[in-house]
């Protein structure tokens, strides 16, 4: 080999090690430029905590009417009644049939038994009468005790026989709830002045 030759090749060599050296001095001063023009990086925030939910504003605390018991507001047969204090049963010539209660005098009483208003306050109460004297007299209706406070008063009078039936209404104050109720009769006579078959309580709407 000729020294020209050899001195041909060391000299490409040596211009490719130049250009290669000068492409990564160039890539470098690059990568240093972009970092210095981008300025420090700050360090990226955490994510703050999400607070927690508001607690819920509570509801206005509404009482749910009683359940169970007899509702007030369908028919009470005085053949259902738990007690019956002085008067007797007899079958009934009234429509539907059934016993009504008879021979009721002074101090008599019916007991029905965990009667439930509900939420909603009667305004007055129906009864299906039959009388066939003068001598009136009173049903009053009380709760939870045979001697408390009447919340209805009935005054009664004839009907023309002792089966000659007639619904009578009277107003009632407010009750609510399960209460154990009591009809109770009275009049200033010693003598029968009232026939009773079924009472049943309304609402203001009913």
């Amino acid at each position: 080999m000729s020294t020209s030759v050899y001195r041909s090749r060391s000299r490409t060599v040596r211009n490719r090690l130049l250009i290669a050296a000068g492409v990564v001095v160039l890539v470098a001063t690059g990568f240093l430029l972009g970092r210095a023009q981008a300025g420090p990086q700050s360090p990226v925030p955490a994510a703050a905590p999400s607070p927690p939910p508001a607690p819920r504003s509570p509801s206005p605390s509404v009482a749910p009417p009683p359940v169970g018991g007899i509702d007030a507001y369908l028919p009470l047969q005085v053949e259902d009644a738990a007690e019956a204090s002085g008067m007797e049963m007899q079958d009934t010539g009234d429509e539907g049939g059934g016993r009504n209660a008879g021979w009721v005098t002074n101090g008599d009483y019916l007991r029905f038994d965990n009667v439930n208003f509900g939420g909603t306050p009667p305004a007055a109460v129906n009864l299906r009468v039959a009388s066939d004297t003068d001598a009136s007299g009173r049903i009053e209706i009380r709760v939870d005790s045979a001697t408390s406070p009447p919340l209805a008063t009935l005054n009664t009078s004839r009907t023309g026989g002792w089966q000659n039936w007639r619904t009578e209404t009277t107003d009632m104050s407010p009750v609510t709830g399960l209460h154990t109720l009591y009809v109770t009769f009275a009049n200033d006579y010693p003598e029968d002045f009232v026939n009773l078959n079924w009472l049943v309580f309304r609402t203001a709407e009913g």
